[in-house]
């Protein structure tokens, strides 16, 4: 079962966050087909996403991620509700690269580095509160430490990680996010850098002891406490009204013109792939 984590330590400087989302990635990668390579971008996003939805005090709020480095993968976009559910895509979903020289996958060379960063936060106003940072790798936990310590000036560590198995499954799916307080001092600073440096693998840690050992061994020499846990899926709110309002939203000549041709029309959800058909008398009354 997915779920989020949440801790604090060293008397409330140090928050953490820890998300296992094997499942959802799995089902994103079943919905759209994923490559191995592009299954670890969208996987990774996907868990960005739903540690920074999840942090989120507005109870109907959704946060976006919006990656797009030029790469061969296009556009990757993963949206999270405020409770850290989550959905997303890739442009390029079939986009496969040889596994770099330490035999990982290549995510830098499919996502690219030539781009940006973006995140939109929805908090039902007007407009919602958009911050972006150029992409500092493309491997996509250096570029969100690096908008999370930039754009909304936190000092933070990051971590993301997707483990695809010998059958295109997905082994393992997470990762963390730690982030100190003002006032922490330097000696807190210089421990976490080395616990995080000298802790195993993330995907190792997930598929073979579970996300509360993640803490384990971020935190290690840190009285800790778990303030939170939730279950958390990959969860999409498409509906056929949605689907009415855009066709709505093309205007009434748009309309017309695929009314004109008599045929059936076929929308697809992008997050989810589901088909929503309308017949051309059903087009009508949408005018």
């Amino acid at each position: 079962m997915d779920k989020i984590i949440r801790a604090t330590a060293a008397d409330g400087f140090v928050k953490m966050a820890v998300v296992d989302a094997r499942a959802a990635v799995e089902r994103a990668r079943v919905i759209h087909a994923c490559s191995p390579t592009a299954a670890a971008a969208l996987g990774r996003t996907l868990c960005a996403a739903s540690l920074l939805g999840d942090a989120m005090k507005e109870e109907k709020g959704s946060l976006t991620i919006r990656i797009n480095g030029g790469g061969p993968i296009g556009s990757v976009v993963a949206v999270s509700d405020s409770e850290g559910n989550v959905r997303g895509y890739a442009e390029n979903p079939q986009v496969h690269l040889p596994l770099r020289g330490d035999g990982k996958l290549d995510v830098g060379g499919a996502v690219g580095r030539d781009g940006m960063l973006t995140v939109s936060r929805d908090l039902g106003l007007k407009e919602p509160y958009i911050g972006s940072t150029a992409l500092v790798s493309g491997e996509i936990a250096e570029d969100l430490t690096a908008y999370l310590t930039e754009s909304e000036q936190v000092p933070s560590a990051c971590a993301l990680g997707v483990l695809v198995d010998t059958d295109r499954s997905i082994k393992a799916a997470g990762g963390f996010i730690v982030q100190l307080m003002p006032g922490a001092d330097e000696a807190l600073i210089a421990q976490l850098e080395e616990n995080i440096f000298l802790m195993d693998q993330l995907t190792t840690i997930l598929a073979e002891d579970g996300a509360e050992s993640v803490f384990a061994q971020v935190l290690k020499g840190l009285e800790y406490h778990i303030v939170s846990e939730k279950t958390i899926e990959y969860r999409c709110y498409c509906s056929r009204e949605r689907v009415e309002e855009a066709l709505r939203s093309v205007g009434p000549e748009e309309l017309q013109s695929m009314i004109a041709e008599g045929k059936d029309v076929d929308v697809s959800c992008q997050f989810c792939d589901k088909v929503y058909s309308f017949t051309p008398e059903e087009l009508k009354e949408l005018k």
